[in-house]
């Protein structure tokens, strides 16, 4: 039972990715692939409990599906964008 409410709660992040990072993700309420689109590679390494092979296991299965991290330079510049 707790394994299967684990696996729900992690949505489709990889199922190998090691039981720290994956609570790290969790509790910053990451449970999507997706939702790391809107997220840099180096603010989700800040996370406690994400560490390099996690973070490179995430690349790789964004990166299966067409997808990226998101580009720090681009969240900088909207940051000092006023909102429209």
């Amino acid at each position: 039972m707790a394994d299967e409410q684990h696996q729900h709660a992690a949505g489709d992040l990889p199922a190998d990715l090691a039981s720290p990072a994956r609570r790290a993700l969790v509790a910053a309420g990451y449970t999507r692939l997706e939702q790391l689109t809107q997220i840099s590679e180096a603010e989700l390494g800040r996370l406690h409990g994400m560490g390099p092979k996690a973070l490179d296991q995430l690349r790789r299965a964004l990166a299966a599906s067409g997808r990226t991290f998101a580009d720090p330079q681009r969240e900088r510049h909207a940051r000092l964008q006023p909102p429209a």
